[in-house]
């Protein structure tokens, strides 16, 4: 009986318990519903609301004629909230839009989409994301025109979601020069030198975080982006497309390790045109470094390094150009190690004028041996004094500093001096040896290299930049003529004759040096050429390099020179500025017109204004038409229009290869091109064609 008792007393204090923790249960949840109901649904609503970035978008990069280089095209993200629209709306166009994307993505039936669209209205989901592809402008302008989402944001529950994305219009061209930069904010060239101007303000908005994604509030709280600034460049696009296949071509053809070329006036300290290519495969060349400025570049000068030997040795002594010296048979021993020159047998005796335009090795080392032999210090001053010891402070992130041996440093021996003599036991990049060459070509005065003109917001210039002058006189007046006048004689009859050329003058220096393999020297060169021309009036210095040539030729003058000649014959081909006066006025033939077909009709009026020639347009309303077709009459030009459509074919016939790869690319369309320069002859793909996914154009340039 007492065990009954027992029992039952257990089960009727456990039933007590359970039932006082189920009513505390009750009590909680009650409470949390309505006494602190207002307070949990507020955490609630600020987990479920939250404030995101909204990028700016990114500035421009423009050639020096405004060409875009790089800019940020806007795609979109289509998304969509199903419980905004009345259920007229969507069941009217529920089926249609289902077909629509359906058509449009090619990932899904329409069943699926229709089903996915109504299990998420039926489930009150406000944010459904219909796909992650981007689309353009065009297929959002496209898209807003179908059922339901023509109703718009408000009443059809439309969402695109903006993202920028970088373009370039001229494809690889001056890649590295351009640059990147990652998310990391890590990045290289313009891009990443620039990107504080660039990048532009980002803005902020409240988000609703919904499964799929977070969707835009607009509620007044958002604050605006702010864009970037835009960039102007000193690239010349067209000689910058030169200097690259000319480099490329030289590349391949020598089965170089890399190359670089950089273009620059003289006066002004611009760059025009910067190529950097190194081998990513057998006969395939990229821009994967910048071997002009960056420390990939920094390398031992070799024989363009002579003419600060020259000047070291012209600015601390008497020597004239026709005084002699006898360099032998080519081999002299300086500190118990053998130097030689390049011709078997050597040069013998020749003029110090010749010791530099044949690039003697030994010629230049007795020279600087014998004036300062006794105090090597002091030929370290000249090249400090010459800023060859000094960054250039470079308008890019990641310039170079020169190493210049110093006859305290423990690595001084007494083969030193005569191999720096040389360009030997030292390092400089290629843009500090072509400053020191135009600072030559500019009278004494060096100037610094600059690829910045200006940067600007919209039609407003905020910052114009000008090449800083480093050094009002970096030698002698009497100097510069004689080295002037040496460096002419490197191309007249020296090692330069590859560059000769009979409608202008060329100065410059070649140079070839040996590359070093884990501590030795090994047969593999760096070949180079530098100079300038005009050489009685300059307007452009240049430096080629070409690095571990593996063909048969191996020096400068036979492998860097006739990129050098190559971009140089084009400059001053189309600078007319720099040419010489004819003789003789040549009357022109008004009775045979130049050759137009086809281009902007901005530019061909301007040109047909500054010449004089008549035009007239072909149909009314001519000036709502951009792109034009040039029909010639007898003393005249009739323009006709030539309509671009969206997502067509255009018509690039007749256009220069700039106007055509402009429409091409902006159309989303990839090219190939036959031919480097002139007109679109024909191309592969029809006029007003429809543009397919992937489209692929060949472009035959006459």
């Amino acid at each position: 009986m007492n065990i009954k008792k027992s029992i039952l007393t257990r089960v009727r204090v456990a039933f007590l318990a359970v039932a006082l923790f189920a009513f505390a249960i009750i009590f909680k949840v009650a409470n949390i519903q309505f006494a602190e109901g207002s307070k949990w649904k507020e955490i609630q609503r600020e987990k479920r609301f939250v404030y995101q970035p909204v990028f700016a978008t990114r500035g421009n990069i423009y050639s020096d004629n405004e060409s875009i280089l790089a800019t940020s095209l806007p795609f979109y993200r289509v998304a969509f909230d199903p419980s905004i629209s009345d259920d007229k709306l969507f069941n009217e166009g529920i089926d249609s839009l289902a077909y629509l994307l359906a058509r449009f993505y090619k990932d899904k039936p329409e069943q699926e989409y229709r089903r996915k669209i109504k299990n998420a209205r039926i489930s009150g989901r406000h944010y459904v994301r219909l796909n992650n592809r981007q689309i353009n402008y065009q297929d959002k302008k496209m898209m807003a025109r179908w059922p339901i989402f023509r109703a718009g944001k408000n009443k059809g529950g439309v969402i695109f979601e903006k993202v920028d994305k970088r373009f370039r219009p001229f494809g690889m061209l001056a890649q590295r020069t351009i640059g990147f930069i990652n998310e990391d904010k890590n990045g290289a060239g313009l891009e990443y030198t620039y990107n504080s101007q660039l990048a532009g303000k980002d803005g902020e908005a409240l988000f609703e975080r919904m499964a799929g994604g977070n969707k835009p509030v607009y509620d007044g709280s958002e604050v605006k982006p702010m864009p970037g600034y835009d960039i102007k460049t000193t690239i010349d696009i067209n000689l910058q497309d030169v200097a690259e296949n000319a480099l490329n071509k030289a590349l391949v053809a020598h089965n170089a390790e890399y190359g670089c070329v950089v273009l620059m006036e003289v006066k002004t300290g611009e760059i025009k045109a910067i190529a950097n290519l190194g081998k990513f495969a057998e006969g395939a060349y990229l821009e994967n470094y910048n071997y002009a400025v960056a420390n990939q570049g920094l390398t031992e000068p070799g024989s363009t390094f002579k003419l600060a030997s020259m000047m070291a040795l012209l600015e601390d002594s008497n020597i004239q150009l026709t005084d002699t010296v006898d360099t032998g048979n080519g081999k002299k021993s300086f500190g118990g190690v053998s130097m030689t020159d390049s011709k078997q047998g050597g040069y013998g005796k020749i003029t110090v004028e010749d010791v530099f335009g044949k690039s003697s090795n030994v010629g230049i080392a007795m020279l600087i041996e014998n004036q300062f032999g006794n105090d090597p210090q002091k030929f370290v001053d000249y090249l400090q004094r010459f800023g060859l010891n000094s960054t250039l402070g470079f308008q890019m992130a990641g310039e170079a500093r020169p190493y210049i041996k110093k006859p305290s440093d423990r690595s001084w021996s007494r083969t030193t001096l005569s191999r720096m003599s040389i360009g030997y036991e030292l390092k400089i990049a290629p843009i500090h040896t072509l400053a020191l060459f135009n600072a030559i070509a500019n009278n004494g005065v060096k100037v610094q290299p600059i690829i910045v003109k200006e940067t600007r917001k919209a039609d407003k210039t905020i910052a114009v930049y000008e090449a800083k002058i480093l050094n009002e006189k970096i030698c002698s007046d009497e100097t510069v003529k004689k080295l002037r006048q040496m460096m002419e004689t490197v191309v007249e009859r020296g090692t330069g004759k590859h560059v000769k050329n009979v409608n202008y003058k060329v100065a410059g220096k070649t140079g070839t040096s040996r590359k070093i393999k884990n501590g030795q020297y090994i047969k593999t060169y760096s070949t180079s050429f530098v100079g300038y021309f005009p050489a009685d009036n300059p307007k452009y210095s240049c430096i080629v390099i070409i690095d571990s040539p593996k063909a048969a030729a191996q020096y400068g003058g036979d492998v860097a020179a006739p990129v050098f000649r190559e971009l140089a014959d084009k400059a001053y081909a189309r600078d007319l500025a720099i040419h010489k006066p004819m003789s003789e006025r040549i009357i022109p033939d008004k009775k045979q017109l130049p050759m137009v077909k086809a281009g902007s009709q901005e530019e061909l009026t301007l040109i047909c204004n500054k010449l004089g020639i008549s035009h007239h347009p072909g149909v009314p309303g001519m000036e709502d038409f951009d792109w034009v077709k040039a029909d010639s009459q007898s003393r005249s030009y009739l323009w006709k229009p030539n309509k671009i459509e969206t997502n067509q074919i255009p018509d690039v016939t007749g256009m220069t290869v700039r106007d055509a790869l402009y429409l091409l690319n902006n159309q989303g369309i990839k090219v190939r091109r036959i031919g480097s320069s002139g007109r679109v002859q024909s191309q592969s793909l029809p006029a007003g064609a429809p543009i397919q996914k992937g489209s692929v154009i060949t472009i035959v340039l006459s």
